[in-house]
C-alpha cells in the first residue's frame, strides 16, 4: 500500500542551494509521493475542494522547506512529517471554524453500513467508513492512523509524529482493535 524504502531514499543529500538542485528533488517528491499525499489531504478533509486545497498546501509547504531538509531523516519521512504537520494544521484552523467534536479512537462511532449490494460497493462503503473514523480522530491519533494505513513502520510512525515507539506501538494496537471489532462484517456500530 505505501512506498517502498530505497537507498535513494536514505541518501538524499541535503538541498544545495542551486534553483536547479531545488527543482529537480521537488519534482521528483511530487512524481513519487502523488499518490501519498493525495491519501493523505483525502484521510483528513471529506470535501473534495478542500482536499485539493490542502494537497497545494502540502505542495507548497514541501516547495519553501527544501532549503532546511539537511538529509537527517530519509526523504520519505521528511515528506510524510510535512505532509502530515500541514494537514494538521489544516484540521486545526477548520476546527476552530466549524465546531466539530473529534474523539479518541475508543470513541469514535462507526455509521452501520447499509445492505450488500456487491463487492465493489462494499469496498467503497467501507473505504467511506474508515474516512468518516479517520476525519473524527483527534489529530495525533489521526496522524498515526494514516501512516499505518500507508504501511509506514513502527519506527517511521513513532518519528515522524513525535511520540516513543511504546505509544506508537500502543495506538497502533488499538487503531487493529478498532477496525477489526467496529468494521468486522456483522459488528454493531
Amino acid at each position: 500500500m505505501g512506498i517502498t524504502d530505497t537507498e535513494a531514499d536514505y541518501s538524499a543529500p541535503p538541498v544545495d542551494s542551486s534553483d536547479a538542485d531545488r527543482d529537480a528533488l521537488f519534482e521528483r517528491i511530487a512524481a513519487e509521493y502523488a499518490a501519498p499525499m493525495a491519501r493523505v489531504a483525502r484521510a483528513h478533509e471529506a470535501d473534495l475542494s478542500l482536499q485539493q486545497d490542502l494537497l497545494q498546501e502540502i505542495h507548497l509547504a514541501l516547495w519553501r522547506s527544501l532549503p532546511s531538509f539537511a538529509g537527517r531523516c530519509s526523504l520519505r519521512t521528511w515528506v510524510y512529517r510535512v505532509a502530515h504537520n500541514v494537514a494538521a494544521s489544516h484540521v486545526l484552523r477548520r476546527r476552530r471554524r466549524i465546531d466539530k467534536h473529534l474523539v479518541d479512537l475508543e470513541e469514535v462511532e462507526i455509521p452501520a453500513a447499509g445492505p450488500d449490494v456487491g463487492v465493489s460497493v462494499d469496498e467503497a462503503r467501507m473505504l467511506a467508513r474508515i474516512h468518516e473514523i479517520v476525519r473524527r480522530l483527534k489529530p495525533i491519533d489521526r496522524e498515526v492512523f494514516v501512516l499505518y494505513l500507508e504501511g509506514l513502520s513502527v519506527e517511521e510512525i513513532a518519528e515522524i509524529a513525535g511520540l516513543t515507539l511504546t505509544n506508537t506501538g500502543t495506538k497502533i494496537h488499538r487503531i487493529k482493535r478498532l477496525l477489526s471489532e467496529r468494521l468486522a462484517p456483522g459488528a454493531a456500530s
